[in-house]
């Protein structure tokens, strides 16, 4: 898991001590460092704009507050850090691939198949971000992911330049048409946060963000 690192992020130091604490709660049988390392790097990529290093700080610290409702809390932690470690805005298949990765490293790292086969369940289920009722884990990963949408309308602003940034290979007329349709879905749904505490702090201005954002895209 070998991948060329930029300037350090400030918070690496301290999410490298978060992995290597997680790792060795779930009884890793190697030395996690090397590890946190190549995954921190991963998100440091110079191509990413969005889903870089302070969106996997951001999902953590979700995950952290929102962990009572977890069955599993290092379960979806570990899908936090895995959930978008393969990202390419060309590509459609980063999910399967993020979870690839997730199943040869655990394994290197000694983690018990029961754990892998969760964290890779989690991962791929970060494509639909729909988990089914009673899929506590799944819940609090989808709800941490999406967290971004229920923040204030500066810093959800801050985050669709983030994210148009990363799709500028995409014309203007073609990017505008596709993220309304992800929109549009996303507004249909019945809910977007499934954890009480996530329904509490962000359902209402996520919706009104969305909604806004889809109005200065059919504009």
């Amino acid at each position: 898991m070998t991948v060329m690192a930029s300037d350090p992020h400030p918070a690496t130091d301290a999410l490298l001590e978060r992995w290597i604490a997680l790792l060795e709660r779930c009884a890793a049988t190697v030395d996690p460092e090397p590890y946190g390392r190549a995954l921190l790097a991963r998100w440091a990529e110079p191509h990413r704009r969005y889903h870089t290093t302070d969106h996997l700080l951001a999902v953590l610290d979700q995950v952290d507050a929102l962990a009572e409702y977890a069955d599993d809390p290092d379960a979806v932690r570990l899908a936090a850090w895995f959930h978008d470690a393969v990202y390419r805005p060309d590509r459609s298949e980063n999910e399967e691939r993020s979870a690839q990765l997730a199943i040869r490293a655990l394994r290197e790292a000694g983690l018990p198949a029961t754990l892998i086969d969760q964290v890779v369940r989690l991962v791929r289920l970060t494509v639909s971000h729909f988990p089914h009722p009673g899929d506590r884990d799944g819940e609090v990963l989808c709800d941490a992911d999406l967290a971004v949408l229920g923040r204030s309308p500066e810093a959800y602003a801050a985050y669709t330049a983030a994210v148009r940034e990363e799709y500028a290979f995409i014309p203007e007329e073609v990017f505008r048409r596709e993220r309304a349709v992800i929109l549009h879905q996303l507004i249909a749904l019945p809910v977007l946060y499934r954890t009480p505490a996530g329904h509490a702090r962000f359902e209402q201005q996520a919706r009104a963000n969305l909604i806004a954002e889809i109005n200065t895209l059919i504009a």
